[in-house]
């Protein structure tokens, strides 16, 4: 707990008793021991703070790598139930003496109580910690039901436990870096059957009541699995040396996914945040010191969503056929052996640094795209290659060209860009490519160009037709990217972050929804149909502003539905991404999905990090060819 204790140190001697010709035999010095439960107490800090105890106990966990140059142990026998004292383990800190002990063993340790940064532990010498050799009774796990409150948790800091209940895998953002990884226990109580922890303005208007219960829901049903080290896996390059815990190419921990508990865990605070250790360092995906196993979740494609005509949305992440090494001024993001890998920045270069990496970059993306059953997909973060002095569809007329090859044939087609194009454009831009089998464009595609969207990818819109239907089929969709809730302006204005869960940017982003609707009311008229889909990356969650303004002028959320979110964020699953029906579309819907291939996983195997760890993560599969999901749904048109 975090609190200390004074230790009784006292060594009695005996008297030499002097007869003559004789003298008496010396005897050992006898330790006087102090209970764990009397120096953690039952206060948030230790009492006995700066004074030097000994205490015996057993080992049960040990760190002698890694970082955390300790080992923690607990009165022996204990662990059936929480002392009245207080907490039954404590943490010893020993940079010298960790190498000696193992888990399991029984020791004497002396060293000086302390805190640091809210764990009360002993700090130790080598010299000043034994193994005994007589036997003690073992330490029995915790079986418990971790309580969320700090007071509560406090009562056995450092214990052993055997965490109870359902767990959840909630974010594994860390794995890539600090190699930990947040669950969620049980359910939510506001959002029933809800296992993840839901980013509140995804189900509540941003300030609302009900959004701040949401996200304190959330931080009460979150705790950090941890991997028994310190180490910083994008530092050092000692540490990309080290192999990433739980984590492999072919086993992998997904957000979403059902997390047991095999083994006990400690409980441990560190970095301001409870956590559970293992009872050792955990190397890689297979270690003994792993405490827990986590469902594989291998979604092959996107749920069926029927109809005869599917319409999907997908971010492409950056894909740059112009690569870094191809201009002047780049930096780069690098691997473990300081290979350029992405862009960081210095040119308008956003993806790849060079060829390699593109191909690697390119190769999940096509194996996503080929998979994702869309007759018309919108793409998001597609190189504006205009920017780069080339035709601006140059990036995008490759990309589906390495679509079709590996399909092995010409299925997909791209919509060329309109012959009028905003003057000043990003170097992102939106597009759309299609089924030229289910699906035939009606009419140029147009680009809106309002000063709504100065700060955004402007909207591209584009009518379809069903092949072998007549106007009754047509449709028109709108590819969108809105304004990013990132670069807070902080100047007071309605477009700072208020703290009330939008972000920045909002009052932009609200106008570009007004744009918008604007936009598609006048191609109602051009393109002679009332069905429309507006469909992208809105940076916007469901609840949100941005989307309500959609909805008031008419538009269903047609991926409201579905049991997913398309985005992870802070630990906070939800979804930026949608597609937006007119209600003359929205009846002809036939089933709706967000495929869980990118956001759910980690990081590390996406192609940017790829030689980052000794653990080779990347495959040329869907896997993190992105980090949102792509969202689909299905049409049931009249031909």
């Amino acid at each position: 707990m975090k609190k200390s204790a004074t230790a009784a140190f006292a060594t009695v001697t005996l008297a030499a008793a002097m007869a003559v010709g004789a003298i008496a035999p010396a005897t050992a010095a006898v330790t006087e021991t102090t209970s764990i439960e009397k120096i953690q107490g039952t206060g948030a800090a230790s009492g006995m703070v700066g004074q030097q105890v000994t205490v015996r106990a057993v080992v049960t966990g040990a760190y002698a790598e890694g970082g955390i140059r300790g080992f923690y142990v607990q009165s022996a026998g204990s662990g059936s139930e929480v002392s009245a004292e207080g907490s039954s383990g404590i943490f010893v800190y020993s940079p010298s003496g960790v190498a000696k002990v193992a888990v399991g063993d029984h020791v004497q340790v002396t060293g000086t109580v302390g805190e640091y940064f809210g764990l009360t532990q002993i700090s130790a010498s080598a010299s000043d910690i034994e193994v005994l050799t007589e036997p003690a009774d073992a330490v029995k796990p915790l079986a418990i039901d971790i309580p969320s409150a700090d007071n509560e948790r406090e009562r056995f800091e450092s214990m052993l436990v055997d965490p109870q209940g359902e767990w959840t895998v909630a974010d594994n953002y860390s794995l890539n870096q600090f190699g930990e990884m947040t669950l969620a226990e049980g359910t939510s109580e506001i959002l029933p059957g809800e296992r993840t922890l839901r980013q509140a303005t995804d189900a509540f208007a941003p300030g609302s009541a009900q959004a701040q219960a949401l996200e304190a829901e959330n931080e009460r049903r979150a705790l950090v699995l941890d991997d028994g080290a310190t180490l910083n896996f994008l530092g050092a390059r000692s540490n990309k040396s080290v192999p990433l815990p739980y984590l492999s190419a072919g086993h992998r921990v997904s957000v979403g996914a059902q997390a047991t508990f095999t083994s006990p865990v400690i409980m441990d605070y560190r970095y301001d945040l409870w956590r559970m250790q293992p009872q050792g360092q955990v190397v890689g995906s297979e270690d003994a010191d792993i405490p827990a196993a986590f469902a594989q979740i291998k979604p092959e494609g996107p749920a069926d969503v029927g109809g005869n005509v599917t319409v999907g949305s997908f971010n492409v992440l950056n894909y740059f056929t112009t690569t870094g090494d191809q201009l002047s001024g780049c930096t780069y993001y690098t691997d473990r052996e300081g290979q350029p890998v992405t862009v960081r920045g210095g040119c308008d270069a956003r993806g790849a640094a060079n060829g390699e990496s593109l191909e690697r970059q390119q190769a999940k993306i096509v194996s996503a795209l080929n998979t994702f059953d869309a007759d018309v997909l919108v793409l998001e973060e597609i190189e504006n290659s205009a920017r780069f002095g080339l035709e601006r569809d140059e990036a995008l007329a490759t990309l589906v060209d390495a679509l079709n090859q590996a399909a092995g044939k010409q299925q997909w087609k791209f919509v060329p860009s309109p012959e009028s194009v905003p003057a000043d454009e990003d170097v992102i831009r939106t597009a759309m490519i299609y089924k030229g089998a289910a699906v035939k464009p009606i009419d140029e595609s147009v680009i809106l160009d309002d000063a709504a969207f100065d700060n955004a990818r402007d909207p591209l819109a584009q009518a379809f037709q069903a092949v072998g239907g007549n106007s009754k089929s047509r449709f028109l969709v709108l590819a969108n990217h809105f304004k990013s809730k990132g670069s807070d302006p902080k100047d007071g204005s309605e477009n700072a972050d208020k703290g009330d869960g939008a972000g920045a940017w909002n009052a932009a982003r609200v106008e570009q929804a007004e744009a918008l609707v604007d936009f598609a009311e006048g191609l109602k008229k051009e393109r002679n149909t009332n069905k429309v889909l507006l469909a992208g990356d809105f940076n916007a969650y469901s609840a949100e502003e941005p989307i309500q303004v959609l909805a008031e002028a008419g538009y269903v959320d047609l991926g409201a539905a579905a049991d997913t979110r398309s985005y992870l964020f802070a630990g906070r699953t939800g979804s930026l991404d949608h597609i937006l029906g007119s209600p003359e579309v929205a009846q002809q819907v036939t089933g709706e999905t967000i495929w869980n291939i990118n956001a759910t996983e980690s990081v590390a195997y996406e192609y940017s990090r790829y030689n980052y760890n000794v653990a080779q993560l990347f495959s040329p599969d869907q896997f993190r060819s992105s980090d949102h999901d792509p969202v689909l749904v299905g049409l049931q048109l009249d031909k």
